[in-house]
């Protein structure tokens, strides 16, 4: 960790951009100067702080490609090869870690897994799915019931140990959200989630959306995926698995009885840029119905149309 104070970069630069260019070798003195300065070293043996995060060559030189292909991938027809090796690679990492069939695109229906920023943003995405599918499903049950009437009633769980992201995804997802309390191994049980369900609904409130962690951020507890899974089956609520942290260790099969149940999720989520010397940030999301998510997000503006609309993900 270095030894500055904050604000020791300001008096190091100019007020002002420079009006001529630096030759490089000046360049390279303000880096060690101004910036290797001001660097904690996440990559060094000594740092045990946050997570265990990690690059390697290969990814460095990835970088480098990417950076020097520099294709958009916002949709298929602006870099086919971007999305389309993204739907292989993330099917090729999602049998690497042992993930049902029905969580790959090349099974055939309309799964697959798509690259976040992070495990955070992956929680987002997936509260944000769960909303449109719950928002459509009691539409149609009651029609005189307007959008704002179903929000007020919508309620999300998770465990008390969970990662607070989880409880921001629910403030900016505009919906209420429980943290429910862990069993003496920090870990949130099936009982637990099914009494609090059960209460909310007969309060009238819609439970819509359940977060399992495997692998929590304070003490890598492991909830009892198989258990809420039932329970989520059960009551038709989606569930989201949060295995930002631990997620590389399914790559060895010895701990794959800890994902037991993973079948009964709905998406499913883990950081290749914790353990797997990945560059930040790479955060893997499978989905068993994307379409959920899609149609939550999806304006389809005339710029964006192409002729394979609809034949590519």
């Amino acid at each position: 960790v270095p030894s500055v104070k904050p604000g020791y970069l300001r008096p190091l630069v100019p007020e002002q951009a420079p009006q001529q260019a630096e030759p490089w070798t000046a360049v390279m003195a303000d880096i060690e100067r101004v910036v290797m300065s001001g660097v904690t070293h996440w990559q060094s043996p000594r740092f045990h702080a946050y997570f265990p995060t990690a690059n390697s060559y290969p990814a460095i030189v990835a970088d480098m490609l990417s950076g020097a292909i520099a294709c958009i991938g916002f949709t298929w027809i602006a870099s086919p090869a971007c999305t389309e090796l993204e739907v292989v690679m993330l099917d090729w990492l999602g049998q690497m870690l042992g993930l049902p069939e029905q969580f790959l695109a090349r099974s055939g229906g309309e799964a697959g897994g798509v690259i976040q920023g992070t495990a955070s943003e992956a929680t987002l995405v997936a509260l944000l799915g769960a909303k449109s599918r719950m928002m459509h499903r009691v539409k149609e049950q009651h029609p005189e019931w307007t959008e704002t009437d179903i929000l007020g009633k919508l309620v999300g769980y998770c465990n008390q140990q969970a990662h607070s992201s989880v409880e921001r995804a629910g403030l900016l997802g505009g919906v209420k959200l429980r943290t429910l309390k862990p069993d003496s191994k920090r870990r949130l049980r099936g009982d637990t989630l099914r009494d609090a369900i059960d209460e909310d609904i007969r309060n009238g409130l819609i439970p819509f959306y359940v977060v399992a962690t495997l692998g929590t951020t304070s003490s890598c507890a492991f909830d009892a995926l198989d258990e809420i899974g039932d329970v989520c089956n059960a009551k038709d609520v989606w569930l989201h698995v949060d295995a930002a942290y631990a997620g590389s260790a399914f790559i060895c099969p010895e701990y794959r009885y800890l994902m037991k149940g993973v079948e009964k999720a709905d998406s499913f989520n883990f950081n290749p840029h914790k353990w797997m010397l990945v560059n930040f940030d790479c955060s893997a999301m499978w989905l068993k119905q994307p379409r959920w998510i899609v149609d939550a997000f999806n304006v389809d503006p005339l710029y964006l149309k192409h002729d394979q609309q609809g034949a590519a993900p």
